[in-house]
């Protein structure tokens, strides 16, 4: 069996523009961290190999201070690190995997065709490629391991989405057709898998979010592999500041609903809250000296004035048919019934008005 630690898209030294200068000081000291995250993950998961699928650095205007970070984090895991540069750091003059000095067990993979590694000890061939522009054709078409090691895995950033895209895309046929056992890729940022034919091929995401399309738990994936068994694959989060972005209908005590909504303690994560539904009105600079504890949280007032619930029922319309039906339906009904009927009536009344509803 061999372990391998998988990462991408790390995307060091991003500028992190729509935040605050405070927020882009405290986002920029995680980032720095992030590497020595990861190799902590790699030591203690005692990983063989390590598989990094690109976007590591945002592009050419990188820091001292990231490289320092990368390079230190890379010599501390000891094991073989393979690299495949994407279309943020590809392989180019004023790249930095072709400007600055790695550990000797470092390995790039500086251009557009793949070649291969032989890790006898290991018993594994290690194929690759990275980009030497802003994209890539689909490098893995045609391709078909000859490996005569136990394993043949390979490293690619790469677009597992669409067959047409400019990022080097991968298909589940090139995949099936391919003879890998595994097949690492980035450049997409939320993690994801497939199977196909006797491989695995698979995108961790990236391990840190930098705004509200990067949402929730981000991490790194830890991949055992083994003859005559099926591949485990191991989604393993990373520590650190994260981003939430949530709809809470505010309901008439928008402090309670908050509440509910956000964690009992205080938080340095990222919150963007839609605060939505019927509202006799919100103070929001009141709820975010309540919610102080909370310093990187962000209020939407997305609600709509209050609109008595029967005001239409009998209108001549589709509207004043359904809540007539409604409020017909109320006088014969029990207690229960009535208040299902009610509950009924509030989220047609949030669907007309374009607004999402939650059933309870």
């Amino acid at each position: 069996m061999i372990k391998i630690l998988h990462s991408a898209d790390w995307h060091m030294d991003a500028t992190l523009r729509a935040f605050t200068p405070e927020q882009r000081i405290a986002l920029r000291r995680e980032m720095l961290a992030l590497p020595g995250k990861i190799a902590d993950i790699c030591i203690r998961e005692d990983c063989d190999l390590v598989l990094l699928s690109g976007d590591l650095f945002d592009g050419f205007s990188y820091t001292p201070e990231s490289v320092s970070a990368v390079r230190n984090a890379l010599l501390r895991m000891e094991v073989p690190v393979f690299i495949a540069p994407g279309n943020h750091d590809y392989c180019r003059g004023g790249s930095p995997w072709m400007q600055e000095d790695w550990p000797v067990n470092v390995f790039i993979f500086d251009k557009p065709q793949i070649t291969s590694y032989r890790l006898p000890e290991l018993s594994c061939r290690v194929y690759g490629a990275g980009f030497d522009s802003i994209d890539c054709p689909g490098l893995l078409n045609g391709f078909q391991a000859d490996a005569e090691e136990r394993y043949a895995v390979m490293v690619l950033h790469g677009d597992p989405t669409a067959a047409d895209s400019p990022y080097c895309p991968v298909t589940a046929a090139q995949v099936r057709d391919s003879g890998l056992d595994y097949l690492a890729l980035g450049h997409i940022h939320a993690a994801g898998r497939f199977g196909a034919g006797g491989g695995l091929c698979a995108w961790p995401g990236c391990p840190m979010g930098k705004g509200y399309d990067e949402t929730g738990i981000k991490g790194v994936l830890v991949v055992e592999l083994e003859r005559d068994r099926e591949t485990v694959l191991q989604f393993v989060p990373v520590d650190g500041t994260r981003f939430y972005d949530w709809n809470t209908e505010a309901g008439e005590n928008p402090v309670r609903a908050l509440e509910r909504a956000l964690p009992a303690e205080g938080s340095e994560d990222f919150y963007r809250i839609h605060l939505t539904g019927e509202s006799q009105g919100i103070d929001l600079e009141a709820l975010r000296k309540h919610f102080s504890r909370f310093p990187n949280l962000t209020l939407l007032d997305e609600t709509v004035p209050v609109t008595p619930l029967w005001e239409r029922a009998g209108e001549d319309s589709l509207e004043g048919v359904c809540f007539r039906l409604l409020q017909d339906a109320m006088a014969t009904a029990n207690r229960e019934q009535r208040e299902e009927l009610e509950l009924a009536a509030r989220l047609c009344r949030s669907i007309l008005q374009g607004q999402e509803v939650t059933l309870p």
